[in-house]
């Protein structure tokens, strides 16, 4: 510690500080106050310059992207497509429908008597007259004998009574006896006659009871679970059933259809043609059986404003049960030389359907179309050329005018082959039954 004396005698000491300290100190003092501002002042500015070409870089860059990019042609937009063509549409009307035999019959017993033998079993097919039950016959047996015994001795009565009248007769010619005699022998003889007559009833009367012991089927058809067992006790008349048969072959379907079919059907029916009806599954989706409109009924139900239709089928192969729920299918026109586009092509915004057309160039041209009658896949059309070529696919992204792309395969597909039609519509070879809708839409009983 340095200590200075000053002018006014006092003491002061002063801390030497270490060297470092006083040499730093030494270098700070030496730079001038102006220079230290324009330094600060200077690295300022670099910053700004530097961010001020990091952001004319980015903005030059995104610019000339954005150039690149609207200079490049758009990209064509990949689709399928499939024809349109001239063919045959079905107009169809579809209703829940019910199986129902042409004939059922509940057998019981028109006699009494216990069972003494079943030759048949449960769910058997018979044909008519093939034996099904026997019932006791010997009680029956033993009154056929009683009343032929009384026939044959009215019937020896009455033979004894014409002798007599004959000889009446031969002895009256003689003058031998009075006349009264003669007339009473004949009506004797009509008295006879008539208990004969009555006789021969009561004997005919128990060969039918006899008959009646042995059971055989009235029709063709599948017998049902069996009922009553070998030993029961039946009743004459009871009403119990011995057992029931229902005929499947063939078979018939009961639906209703909309009044307003009814002068279509009856047109049809008065030219004598052969309208269709197929019978569908559940899901409309399977062919169960094929036949044809057998007659519909003879009055409206005012309640629903339905009428009942009748439709037989074959049923060879017994795919259709009594008591059935089908979807029933009737076609009641077929419409010629439609043009028929793939029902995956139409499209729908606020002013109505459109389909895209593929023009030659391969760009799509929007044209707005008239939707008629659908069958399943395939719907008739005014509006589009036929034989040209309409997307069915893409149009999240399809607009028009844009340039397309046809991917391989795609041509042909969605449409069903031209002149399938005819009276079983386009594509019924295949025997699938679809969904109509348009002028093909379901009612009655069922909306599809």
């Amino acid at each position: 510690m340095d200590t200075k004396l000053d002018s006014t005698n006092e003491v002061t000491s002063t801390p030497v500080a270490p060297e470092s300290s006083v040499v730093k100190h030494s270098e700070f003092s030496d730079i001038p106050p102006e220079k230290k501002s324009h330094n600060w002042v200077w690295i300022l500015i670099l910053i700004a310059a530097a961010v001020g070409g990091l952001l004319y870089y980015q903005r030059h860059s995104s610019g000339d992207a954005s150039g690149a990019k609207a200079a490049a042609p758009p990209r064509p937009v990949p689709i399928t497509t499939a024809p349109a063509h001239k063919g045959d549409i079905g107009v169809y009307v579809e209703a829940l429908g019910t199986v129902t035999p042409v004939y059922t019959v509940t057998v019981t017993s028109r006699v009494q008597g216990q069972i003494m033998d079943i030759h048949y079993q449960e769910g058997q097919m018979v044909h008519k007259g093939d034996s099904l039950l026997e019932i006791d016959p010997r009680p029956y047996q033993a009154a056929l004998t009683q009343v032929e015994g009384q026939l044959a001795h009215d019937q020896a009565v009455l033979a004894e009574s014409k002798i007599d009248l004959d000889r009446y007769k031969s002895a009256f010619a003689r003058n031998a006896i009075a006349q009264q005699q003669v007339y009473d022998q004949e009506q004797a003889v009509l008295q006879y006659e008539g208990t004969v007559k009555n006789d021969e009833g009561q004997v005919e009367n128990a060969r039918v009871n006899l008959t009646y012991t042995h059971i055989a089927s009235p029709i063709d058809g599948r017998i049902g679970l069996r009922l009553v067992d070998p030993g029961n006790i039946v009743q004459a008349n009871s009403t119990t059933p011995l057992l029931v048969i229902t005929q499947l072959q063939p078979i018939t379907v009961v639906f209703s259809i909309a009044e307003d079919y009814l002068p279509q059907i009856q047109q049809q029916l008065r030219q004598g043609h052969t309208m269709s009806v197929a019978a569908l599954d559940r899901t409309q989706e399977g062919q169960i059986a094929a036949g044809s409109l057998l007659t519909l009924d003879n009055q409206i139900d005012t309640t629903t404003g339905t009428v009942k239709l009748k439709a037989l089928f074959p049923n060879k192969d017994s795919s259709l049960f009594p008591n059935q729920f089908v979807n029933a299918r009737l076609l009641v026109e077929t419409e010629h030389d439609a043009t028929l586009v793939p029902t995956a092509a139409i499209q729908r915004n606020a002013q109505g359907a459109f389909v895209y057309a593929i023009k030659p160039d391969k760009t799509a041209q929007m044209l707005t179309v008239k939707t008629g009658t659908t069958d399943g896949n395939v719907t008739a059309v005014d509006g589009v050329e036929p034989n040209g070529q309409v997307a069915i696919s893409g149009f999240d992204r399809l607009q028009d005018g844009a340039s397309v792309s046809v991917r391989q395969g795609g041509q042909g597909g969605g449409g069903r082959a031209n002149g399938q039609g005819g009276q079983q519509g386009p594509g019924k070879q295949k025997g699938q039954g679809t969904q109509n809708k348009g002028r093909s839409a379901a009612n009655g009983e069922q909306a599809p």
